[in-house]
């Protein structure tokens, strides 16, 4: 008997629709073989439970018993969720880009009974309006087209294979230019006044603003730097950001960063706080600090699970409507805080009868960034009136599935910001989310993707492998005391990668080499939200040959580097990630610092904590007697009993620095 499937899986998006009258199956063979057997073609629709479009497609089409038989009797209905799925994602998103859209979620492929895409869309409304057809009229003019003209389909399905092959052509090295012509030409897309690329809506493009920073660094570029810094106030004092409780939402509707659409990621918040741990010691602008405090407390206190791991999402949606659970009234803010104060709230907030947007208030600081300390410490009170308040509305739900790569962003992020929180917990936070990935979701030394009460999706991607590769290495520079634990993790997951994802030419696939069978093996050198598995690994790689002085990873950096070079000037935008890896690579050096034991290295630390070169690694030892043969820091050790610096770089190292000034000027002249 044909049923909805959904009810036996785990995931939380999947699970939203357990319960409509369509017959949902979960991606896998089971869906695959009923396709074959009925004749079918496949409605593949794939999205996640932060999604606003994905919920009202769902309210809309899914829910109504009318359209779900018309899926029913035309179609094998498969529901997947992208975040735990990102290689079916990945696959039909590249399909429908090949047709012409430019893509998005609910992600809505049609397939054939063999899982190769013909058709698709995005969102379809129940009925036809803004140029689109109803969901119903586009089910059954493509049911009708499958059965009576199959040469249209077989002729689409063929094209968009032919768009899906991976096509890996190693050339020559980089060119070192590149680099700085990638970041003079980003520089041109962003827009001077509002921060964050031009137009709407806006990301935070955590990818694009560090290879901005990165740019100014090496050139001295001055205007890079401050872009980089100002789209960071500009999302830091926007409605994108939590005023009350802190993190940003996915991306701002408008060009002014005021609108956010209301889901907050996991992804978006741990590359947040990447990007603060250079802005803060770069403008020592309190504005970060704070952010950083605040991001972090409710990272923990909201989205740490008692596992340890991190939540993947906050909805955008509380009782039906986006945003509800966010924003304001003027009434309801003077009822909390009362008249006085709330005259002083609503001053810096934006607070207005009428509202900033469709009559309610969204909370910024575009306005009015900044107010004197005192003001600022009577606001954070007036803040913790309106959490509580807000704490008896209906909470958006919680995406409680664990993702390997999304939780790495969140551990560096944490290890790179806890030098600058007063709270203890912040590193301690991270090693918690790292030790349960490492060992809940591992198996057969191997990382999963995806885990939820137990259920662990398996293998899992390239970029969970070289995302908590990176984030090994962060710890092993937040905790210098485990830093040998942290490298080992950090080889072990490079040989997995390598096992199991590479290419012959050196650049790496998504899906493992042993993964269950998709029409394709996807590949991509393109970031998305997120950094991709190729850039990651780049990144990766090069740290470890900078931390550990073993050139194998310093030839598996390059050499797939070499392998993705001609895919980068297509589009510089895209590759960010790759070219910020690049950096790592050609200009990444390690500060060694050797304090004996009863030594305190402190005072080389705290140079070293207002350093704001991403490319710059540090560890502290007491000995490097026990470094490897090919470290070129091997046998340098302290003088006269005294902490010594080595600054290290590409197989040399300086002359012992033994005093703050000559490190501060040592790093300079890098620089």
């Amino acid at each position: 008997m044909t049923e909805n499937r959904l009810a036996k899986t785990t995931s939380p998006y999947l699970l939203q629709h357990k319960d409509n009258p369509v017959h949902w199956y979960p991606w896998g063979e089971e869906a695959l073989a009923a396709a074959r057997e009925q004749n079918k073609p496949i409605l593949l629709s794939v999205g996640y439970a932060a999604c606003h479009w994905c919920h009202v497609m769902a309210h809309e089409s899914f829910e109504d018993p009318e359209t779900a038989e018309v899926m029913n009797r035309l179609f094998i209905n498969i529901k997947v969720d992208r975040e735990e799925r990102p290689d079916i994602d990945q696959i039909y998103m590249k399909a429908l880009h090949a047709l012409g859209d430019q893509g998005g979620w609910p992600l809505t492929m049609f397939l054939t009974p063999e899982g190769e895409p013909f058709w698709g869309g995005t969102y379809y409304p129940k009925t036809a309006q803004w140029g689109r057809p109803s969901f119903v009229d586009a089910l059954e003019a493509v049911s009708k087209t499958f059965h009576t003209d199959r040469e249209r389909i077989d002729s689409n399905s063929s094209g968009l294979m032919e768009a899906l092959k991976a096509e890996i052509t190693p050339t020559a090295p980089i060119d070192r230019s590149l680099m700085m012509l990638a970041g003079e030409r980003l520089l041109s897309l962003f827009d001077p006044e509002h921060g964050g690329i031009k137009g709407a809506p806006k990301f935070p493009q955590a990818s694009v603003l560090e290879l901005v920073w990165r740019t100014g660094l090496r050139g001295g570029n001055e205007k890079a730097k401050d872009t980089f810094l100002h789209t960071l106030r500009q999302i830091s004092n926007g409605g994108i950001y939590d005023h009350l409780k802190g993190g940003i939402a996915r991306y701002s509707v408008d060009h002014l960063w005021l609108v956010p659409h209301f889901e907050k990621m996991l992804y978006d918040n741990g590359q947040y706080l990447s990007n603060l741990a250079v802005a803060y010691p770069a403008s020592e602008d309190e504005l970060f600090r704070r952010r950083i405090e605040e991001t972090v407390e409710w990272l923990l206190d909201e989205m740490q699970l008692p596992c340890g791991a991190f939540a993947s999402s906050l909805d955008a949606d509380s009782e039906g409507e986006e945003g509800r659970f966010y924003v304001w009234t003027s009434d309801e803010i003077k009822d909390v805080l009362g008249e006085d104060d709330a005259l002083a709230f609503d001053k810096a907030y934006d607070v207005h009868p009428s509202g900033n947007w469709e009559g309610v208030t969204i909370l910024n600081r575009l306005k009015a960034p900044t107010v004197s300390a005192r003001e600022e410490a009577r606001l954070s009170r007036l803040r913790e009136k309106l959490l509580a308040h807000r704490a008896t509305r209906v909470r958006p739900g919680l995406d409680d599935k664990v993702l390997a790569d999304w939780n790495s962003y969140v551990i560096a992020g944490l290890a790179r910001v806890s030098k600058y929180v007063s709270r203890e917990s912040t590193l301690a936070a991270a090693t918690r989310a790292y030790d349960f990935v490492l060992s809940s979701m591992t198996k057969d030394g191997r990382l999963g993707h995806s885990w939820r009460d137990g259920d662990l999706v398996f293998p899992g991607f390239a970029t969970d492998h070289a995302g908590m590769m990176v984030a090994a290495l962060a710890l092993a520079e937040a905790d210098p005391g485990h830093a040998d634990r942290y490298i080992d993790d950090a080889t072990r997951l490079s040989e997995a990668l390598v096992a199991h994802y590479q290419s012959d030419e050196g650049a790496f696939f998504l899906t493992a080499d042993d993964a269950p069978g998709l029409i394709t093996r996807p590949y991509s050198v393109a970031d998305e939200a997120t950094p991709n598995a190729n850039g990651l690994a780049a990144e990766g790689f090069a740290r470890l040959f900078i931390m550990t002085g073993d050139t194998r990873y310093r030839d598996l950096a390059d050499k797939l580097l070499i392998a993705i070079a001609s895919e980068i000037p297509k589009n510089v935008f895209a590759t960010a990630s790759l070219l910020s890896a690049f950096d790592t690579r050609v200009n990444g050096r390690l500060a060694v610092i050797v304090a004996p034991e009863g030594t305190d290295p402190n005072p080389f630390l705290k140079i070293l904590d207002r350093a704001v070169d991403p490319a710059l690694v540090r560890t502290v030892v007491t000995s490097t007697d026990d470094f490897d043969e090919a470290h070129p820091a091997r046998l340098k050790n302290a003088l006269d009993g005294k902490p010594t610096v080595y600054l290290c770089r590409e197989g040399t190292c300086s002359f012992p620095i033994q005093t703050r000034r000559d490190l501060e000027a040592a790093l300079q002249r890098i620089d």
